[in-house]
């Protein structure tokens, strides 16, 4: 019988909690504190999470490393949250650790976009279609932050793939969304915005039912208050969140997003929930911008 991800489909439907990795005085990934700050996510509500993502610096970590937050997520969230595990690289890479996430019980994993100076479409379908038949138990979820991609090439791969079964939409256009979402099909995938709380009222006003959130990582319940709003379809209620998280999250985006990561550990740090660190290309926050981060963060309910 064919699986039909139900659980993982509404697990999705959700605030999709990207958590950082922390790192150690000696540079590795500091495995207390790691599983203090899941605790803390989890004890906050949220009930999806995805180790290896962008905001826990997927690309800086070693294979090893990818796997130990694997396994660490996977034990320390037990059956509190289901787990999305992002996965990427070569195909062999990425299908190893969806393998890898499978193996450990994982539900889910999300495919990072392929990082290649030239990505057609039809290899951007080979791509996710060679990973996602090599674990056709687990759901699959493209990161999509590519604008010249056509819904109708995520539909072709979603024909071969039926555990394509979501999508994390990252390219900054509501009305390219839109169109998107209604060309691969609105009704067939679960859509999750994949540019966090900025972009969630507009993406769900067009059919988002999700969104991805770093700022969850300091304040879930500043998160969870939005996405409770979105599901009202209280967009007022949700645009006084935005209100409150826009200054955090402009400090994110600015310069390229050259800080995206760093600001949420700044914010975390000035709380006292793990180190500054980050490592390049990324780059620590200067004392002199400190200040701001830290008074955002007191300001909030966390």
């Amino acid at each position: 019988m064919t699986a039909t991800f139900e659980a993982q489909r509404a697990a999705l439907a959700d605030v999709v909690a990207i958590p950082v990795t922390p790192f150690a005085e000696d540079g590795g990934v500091d495995q207390d504190t790691h599983r203090a700050l899941l605790r803390r996510l989890l004890d906050g509500g949220i009930g999806i999470v995805t180790p290896n993502g962008n905001t826990g610096e997927f690309y800086t970590l070693t294979p090893q490393e990818r796997q130990l937050v694997t396994e660490l997520t996977l034990d320390e969230t037990g059956e509190r949250a289901t787990v999305l595990v992002g996965v990427g690289h070569d195909v062999p890479t990425a299908i190893a650790s969806a393998r890898h996430a499978l193996d450990h019980g994982a539900q889910m994993v999300m495919i990072h976009q392929p990082v290649h100076p030239y990505v057609s479409q039809g290899g951007w379908v080979d791509y996710h279609r060679a990973i996602a038949e090599a674990v056709p138990d687990l759901g699959v979820v493209p990161y999509i932050r590519n604008a010249q991609l056509l819904g109708a090439r995520l539909a072709e791969l979603a024909d071969d793939c039926p555990n394509v079964i979501g999508v994390k939409y990252a390219v900054p256009d509501a009305a390219r969304f839109a169109a998107f979402a209604r060309d691969a099909g609105l009704e067939r995938f679960v859509w999750v915005a994949g540019l966090a709380e900025p972009y969630a009222p507009s993406y769900f006003s067009a059919g988002a039912t999700g969104f991805t959130s770093g700022l969850v990582n300091v304040a879930p319940s500043v998160s969870l208050n939005m996405i409770e709003a979105l599901r009202s379809r209280d967009y007022p209620g949700a645009m006084k969140v935005w209100e409150q998280i826009r200054r955090f999250e402009e400090l994110r985006a600015a310069n390229g997003s050259a800080n995206n990561v760093t600001i949420v550990k700044e914010a975390l740090a000035s709380l006292g929930l793990c180190r500054r660190d980050v490592r390049p290309p990324s780059k620590p926050l200067p004392e002199s911008e400190r200040a701001e981060v830290a008074a955002i963060a007191a300001g909030w309910s966390v």
